[in-house]
């Protein structure tokens, strides 16, 4: 039982985001890199955010049970910020980079586009906030032991699963717009990113009440997935030829790189 609970809750964490690396990602070595160059940022920040809170602990008063769970707000607080901090240097260092990679490339067009860079460094990302949200808790699902032996909630472990996939895909959403907004200089829509990104963290304050964080974050990632859709030039034409296999440019595109 165990089993079977550690690996459907893997494939439930992990699975949408490992079949677009593998649809998209892993046959093209220049997003392979890009997207571990992105997942590298993210445990920088990560690395960084633990720090400052580990000093600020250790100089509070930890016996005082109010301030130790203000801390932990705070420490949450400050790793989002951080987070998107980094994702801004990561843009950043993207852009400054574009001269080096269009000389490396034989074409007169860059081999990877600003929007690719954003879809592929923010499933990196993903997949690095992911990995660090839900391995403990899969480690712990195989045993021994049964959740809920004590009253506590039994939907402990498929409710951190789907929270870790709506998280990993979010990230990717938050990428992809948060370089539209960079390119367009739209400081609103950069606010957006972080404020969403703030409030699905601020969600999970709401557990073991596991409907009350699951319900809104699963509203945002639909509403941050239409946004990024149009953000990445989508429309609902050629999602409709996409989804009835009668868009030529893509059947083109892949029957180019099959015979590749």
């Amino acid at each position: 039982m165990t089993a079977a609970v550690f690996f459907g809750c893997t494939f439930i964490a992990f699975g949408p985001a490992v079949a677009l690396f593998i649809l998209t990602i892993a046959r093209e070595p220049l997003r392979v890199i890009f997207l571990i160059a992105g997942a590298f940022f993210w445990l920088v920040s990560l690395l960084l955010s633990s720090l400052l809170w580990f000093i600020v602990v250790q100089l509070s008063d930890q016996q005082n049970a109010a301030q130790q769970k203000g801390l932990l707000v705070f420490g949450v607080l400050l790793s989002v910020l951080l987070q998107e901090a980094f994702r801004y240097a990561y843009y950043t260092l993207l852009k400054k980079a574009n001269e080096g990679l269009l000389s490396l490339s034989q074409e007169d067009t860059m081999p990877i586009s600003i929007r690719q860079l954003a879809y592929v460094s923010g499933l990196g990302f993903g997949f690095m906030s992911g990995a660090f949200s839900v391995v403990n808790i899969l480690a712990d699902s195989v045993g021994p032991g049964i959740v809920g032996i004590h009253g506590d909630s039994q939907h402990y472990f498929i409710s951190s699963a789907f929270m870790t996939m709506a998280l990993t895909l979010l990230h990717m959403f938050w990428g992809v717009v948060f370089f539209e907004a960079c390119e367009k200089r739209s400081w609103l829509h950069l606010s957006l990113v972080v404020c969403s990104h703030l409030l699905v963290s601020c969600l999970t304050f709401v557990n073991p009440q596991y409907l009350g964080s699951l319900i809104p974050t699963f509203v945002l990632l639909t509403v941050w997935a239409g946004w990024a859709f149009t953000c990445a030039g989508g429309t609902l034409r050629n999602l409709s030829l996409c989804l009835t296999c009668k868009d030529k440019d893509f059947l083109l595109a892949n029957h180019h790189h099959r015979s590749r």
